[in-house]
């Protein structure tokens, strides 16, 4: 079955020159882990915002989607910046050498970079709403009725999930390992907490009363 060609409750993924070298891109630069779940995340969160009569430009949600986990990979470990600032920097990138409209540049790049920022991107543009939506449900399981069983089984059988759980959490905490510090006051903490013993986590309150001001 062609994963290009399957249309799933009226969704299907862009058949357009932008979304076939996306696709490549990503299938090229991660484990098949990555890839897999990308795509489930553009199949998720278009499937949720058909219920939610929401109307997305294809092609930004396929890219915000397959490449809002780009940031994890190794050639970014040095960055110093979040992981999900990574991401989004590389599809801004991609999407301006494709000539895309700089209002479609922003909304990919903050679909990218708020996607695990719970309670904001809901409330924004519909591509940045459901990159998080698809996210959400893939590694979350979020509202996972909202989908019949019948899409679900559609889309795994496209792109399986073998042990995800435990292996999507070795590949989070793999990726921000490197930069601890880019997990202040994010989820990503609660990865290394989990997963990197000796890890301390950065409190809010402890810095407010240690700051410099005198008070």
């Amino acid at each position: 079955m062609s994963t290009e060609t399957t249309e799933i409750s009226g969704v299907a993924v862009p058949d357009t020159k932008l979304a076939a070298e996306a696709t490549e891109l990503v299938r090229d630069t991660t484990e098949e882990l990555i890839y897999h779940h990308s795509r489930r995340v553009y199949w998720f969160g278009a499937l949720r915002g058909r219920r939610r009569g929401l109307d997305p430009d294809p092609e930004l949600l396929y890219v915000g989607a397959m490449f809002h986990d780009l940031g994890l990979g190794e050639r970014f470990h040095g960055s110093g910046r979040r992981f999900e600032v990574d991401g989004a920097d590389e599809a801004r990138d991609f999407l301006r050498s494709h000539g895309v409209p700089e209002d479609g540049v922003r909304r990919v790049w903050t679909a990218i970079a708020l996607h695990t920022t719970p309670g904001v991107p809901e409330y924004m543009e519909p591509e940045v709403a459901l990159v998080t939506a698809g996210v959400e449900y893939d590694v979350l399981g979020l509202d996972h009725d909202e989908l019949s069983a019948a899409e679900r089984d559609a889309v795994t059988a496209l792109h399986p999930r073998p042990d995800f759980k435990r292996r999507i959490l070795h590949a989070f905490a793999e990726g921000v390992a490197p930069k601890p510090e880019t997990t202040f006051g994010n989820v990503k903490a609660d990865v290394l907490a989990h997963y990197r013993p000796g890890f301390r986590r950065g409190d809010f309150v402890e810095t407010i009363l240690s700051s410099p001001w005198p008070e």
